[in-house]
């Protein structure tokens, strides 16, 4: 079975390359804008794992994060963490608001496919 990844993004650039890199891995993948409509498609959609940015309009990476963490349905859901962000601080909070994994931005499509496949099992 094709595991199916969200992808949250402001940038249409880096939404661009995940789905790139993840479609060519053999993943479906669905796409945000920002953590509002990110919540939006997640209750459309039921992913296996969800990437997420930290900075974004509307709702950000970590109000994301912690509002998909407060609902049962998707409380066990891994979530990766993608972004420009280094500060072991965010990383931290990340982590506590309920992250599985952190990879800073630019990606190497490699390294987010192992994780990809590490953390959706």
């Amino acid at each position: 079975m094709v595991k199916k990844i969200l992808a949250v993004d402001d940038s249409k650039t880096i939404l661009s390359m995940v789905t790139q890199t993840l479609q060519n891995a053999g993943y479906e993948t669905l796409q945000a804008e920002d953590g509002v409509q990110g919540l939006e498609v997640l209750e459309d959609s039921a992913p296996d794992l969800v990437i997420t940015d930290i900075n974004m309009p509307r709702l950000d990476g970590f109000g994301f994060i912690e509002r998909i963490r407060r609902s049962d349905r998707y409380r066990a859901i891994p979530i990766l963490v993608l972004t420009t962000e280094s500060d072991p601080q965010k990383r931290e909070r990340a982590r506590k608001a309920g992250a599985t994994g952190w990879i800073v931005k630019p990606f190497e499509a490699a390294k987010l496919v192992d994780a990809v496949g590490r953390l959706s099992g």
